[in-house]
């Protein structure tokens, strides 16, 4: 069996992006972007290393610190390339060029995933860490970075994927604000995209909408930090977002109530929102379990 680890990271989000993963100290790989973001580099991490082992008659094990991209290949992408590379809410996949290539380079291999927390001393995840933050270090010089070794008896590299206008990570903020909604509108587009499991699948995109020094009381009256949430975020099953009320109560800071209902309950929820910079966050959430 060949255990690797994949990695990605970039600097800025987006901005100068590096993906790297690695086996040991003598097969391992990496590259990146002038331009892109982290979602794109933990992608690419994965589907060069799946190109690469491609010749080979092995299982293959992969440690990953992202479950978008554990979810992405195990969960998400049959029912994605079912409905035309769509979306359950219709919208179009994000990172498709990418995904379609996870698609095609997964076909027939015996492929497992394991999630393991960033950061944390995992030998494999660490190195993997070290060489994308060095590749994205090495785009943001204006120079190449190192690409390795690769793998022994690889199929030759394809040309490097090109990408001119990253989509977005799933923070939303800059298209939010090129469109000019409203405050109100933009905070209850922004408490929807907490909800999405593209969101949820990234602690990352978790950490640029709360606020750090936000909290949350939730349904059971239990009282969470940042941290806490940020250690727990995970995809929750389907939610719909009806909005009670939303009012600028103070110039920068928005209230936002509104019922949140999934298949087993209906909670009535209030979320506190404050401009940061040219930034909204979620400064305070609290959840009361409807009758």
């Amino acid at each position: 069996m060949i255990i690797a680890a994949a990695d990605g990271s970039a600097l800025g989000n987006p901005g100068p992006t590096g993906w790297a993963w690695y086996v040991d100290d003598d097969c391992w790989a990496s590259g990146g972007w002038a331009h892109g973001t982290n979602n794109m580099g933990e992608l690419m991490a994965v589907l060069d290393l799946l190109r690469q082992t491609s010749h080979l008659d092995e299982d293959l094990h992969v440690y990953c610190d992202s479950t978008y991209v554990i979810n992405t290949v195990t969960k998400w992408m049959a029912g994605w390339k079912r409905r035309g590379w769509k979306k359950g809410d219709g919208q179009p996949v994000m990172n498709l060029e990418l995904v379609r290539g996870l698609d095609e380079a997964m076909a027939g291999r015996r492929v497992t995933f394991e999630w393991v927390k960033g950061h944390a001393g995992h030998e494999l995840n660490e190195a993997a860490d070290r060489l994308a933050n060095a590749a994205a270090a090495a785009y943001k010089a204006g120079r190449e970075p190192d690409h390795g070794p690769g793998c022994v008896g690889a199929p030759a590299r394809r040309a490097p994927m090109t990408v001119t206008r990253p989509e977005p990570e799933p923070d939303l903020f800059s298209g939010l604000l090129d469109a000019e909604p409203s405050a109100e509108e933009q905070v209850v587009e922004l408490e929807r995209s907490l909800l999405t499991d593209e969101v949820r699948s990234d602690p990352a995109a978790v950490a640029a909408l709360l606020h750090p020094q936000w909290q949350e009381i939730g349904r059971s009256g239990r009282l969470r930090t940042r941290e806490e949430i940020l250690a727990e975020i995970a995809p929750i099953p389907q939610v719909t977002l009806d909005v009670v009320s939303v009012s600028e109560v103070s110039p920068g800071v928005i209230l936002l109530v509104w019922r949140g209902t999934t298949d087993t309950h209906a909670a009535l929820r209030s979320s506190l929102w404050v401009r940061t910079g040219q930034r909204w966050q979620q400064l305070f959430h609290q959840g009361t379990t409807e009758p």
